[in-house]
This record gives structure tokens, sequence and C-alpha cells, in this order.
């Protein structure tokens, strides 16, 4: 399990998951008829299956560029913690349970689960032939919040889909951050990349652009709280301003020169950046 559990890094659940709870307690709000639980149960259900699928699948189909690659050969299946037919069993596992879990949702997001699973798993792929791949990714978690507002709704909603414009553009630039370390790697094996269209400093002047975009998204989905749920919504502004100062720290931690704390910039500070943004809003929200 532990070895699974590595395989998929599950700890990165902590980017998508907030905002999916964003969504879910956006709908029980609109809806106003208390909160479903067992709704609850299946779309984080729905989100690890996905996730699992998801990350095992991007694991299996570059197990030989790992093993190419000095910063990434001891991942588990070039290292041979885990057979690569292991892991393709564990893709199509985790698949079928996602769209099983759908099932049990309601009608549009069972019909809509083959679409989701195409996104996230046809991420994968992308690298080895477009330098957009980043923002594939990004649509992949972008889809968390407005799936699971779909998922209590059972319709399709203006704000939800705000939060996953806001996914879109904050995972697309922080991974373009995170895809420097390999420039030079990929560039080698002709795989494409944004730093490797770009070089580093443009890209990282392109990841700037995406987040200015992100935080002006998430000033629009402060406005609408803030006009819907009559001027009530305080913690969403405070919530707002923190993600938005730590989209702007992460980038001081970066240069084109000094990759050094990329990690730190990538992972801690996004997700922290995600736990503290999610917790506010819903907290604004339910009380």
């Amino acid at each position: 399990m532990k070895n699974y559990l590595s395989l998929i890094k599950f700890s990165h659940t902590i980017f998508a998951l907030p905002f999916a709870l964003i969504g879910f307690f956006l709908a029980a709000v609109e809806l106003n008829k208390g909160i479903p639980f067992h709704i609850l149960g299946l779309v984080v259900l729905c989100m690890v299956f996905a996730r699992s699928a998801a990350m095992a699948f991007n694991r299996y189909l570059d197990r030989d560029i790992d093993k190419a690659n000095p910063r990434t050969i001891n991942r588990e299946i070039p290292a041979g913690v885990i057979q690569p037919k292991a892991a393709l069993a564990f893709v199509i596992l985790n698949s079928m349970l996602f769209i099983i879990t759908t099932y049990f949702i309601n009608d549009l997001c069972f019909y809509l689960s083959p679409v989701a699973l195409l996104v996230v798993l046809g991420y994968s792929a992308t690298k080895r032939f477009t330098y957009l791949c980043h923002f594939v990714l990004g649509l992949g978690l972008a889809l968390a919040p407005i799936g699971a507002y779909i998922a209590v709704t059972g319709r399709f909603g203006l704000i939800p889909l705000i939060y996953s414009a806001v996914v879109l553009f904050w995972v697309s630039g922080f991974d373009i951050i995170y895809a420097l370390q390999d420039e030079e790697f990929d560039a080698s094996l002709g795989l494409q990349s944004i730093p490797v269209k770009l070089g580093k400093a443009k890209a990282l002047h392109l990841s700037n652009l995406l987040h200015i975009i992100c935080a002006i998204l998430i000033l629009t989905a402060s406005y609408f709280l803030f006009e819907n749920y009559a001027g009530m919504l305080y913690f969403h502004w405070i919530a707002a301003i923190i993600f938005i100062g730590l989209l702007i720290y992460q980038h001081q931690l970066v240069s084109p020169t000094d990759l050094s704390k990329v990690n730190l910039a990538f992972f801690t500070t996004n997700g922290i950046a995600s736990i503290v943004f999610g917790s506010l809003v819903i907290f604004d929200l339910l009380v």
C-alpha cells in the first residue's frame, strides 16, 4: 500500500481536493436542503479513483523516460518496486471504480465520467506531441470544483465554473515552474514543454501571466459570492488575499538561474494556498 501511495503521489491530492469541496459546499448551500454526506463521500471517492488512475497511468507510460532521468530513476516502476503490468492493472481498476461511483451520484456525472477519464489519462501522452501539456494537466484538475457541484445539483453553475478556471490557470502556471527542472533532459529526448519551447526565462514570464489571470478570476469569484450572499462572505476576501500572496511568493523563490527551491514553490507553497483558501471559503459558506 505504501508503494502504491508513493506511485500516485497521494499527498498531491491536496491541490484539487479543497476546490472540489468548495464546489460541493457551494452547491449544498444553494440547494438549502442540508449537507448530503453520502454524496460528499462519493465525491471524495471519485477524486481518489480518478487521480489514482491518472498518476499511475502517467508513471506507467513514462517508465522508460523516468528510468533515463537521474531525477526520477528511483520512482517505483523504474526501480522495480512495482511491475509495469501491476501498475496498468491498478489504472484499469481505479478507472472502473471511478465510473461505477459516478453511477451512484447522478446521470450527468455518469455520462460525463468517460470524458473526465479521457482528460486525466490523456495528459500523460501530451508531452510527446505538444508543449501545451501543462494546460491539459490544469484542465484535468479543473474538473474537480465543477464536478463536485454537478454531483450535488445535477447541473452546471457559473461560480463553480469560475473556480474551475482558477484551478486551470493556477495548476498550469505552477506545472511550468516544476517543468523547469527537466528542460535540458526533455529537449534531449524530443519531449515538449513550455520551458523547452520558450526557455527558462520566458517560461517563467508565462507562468507569471497565468497566475495573474488566476488572481483576477479568484477576485471575480469573490465578487459574485459577495453579491449572491448579501455581502456576508468576508472570510472569502481574506482567503483570496492569502492565495494571491502565496502566488506572488512562489515566484520569488525561483529564477532562471536558481531552481533550488522549485519543490518549495511547487508543493509546499501551493499546498498551503489550497488548504487555507478552501478552509476559509467553506467556513464562510457554512457559517
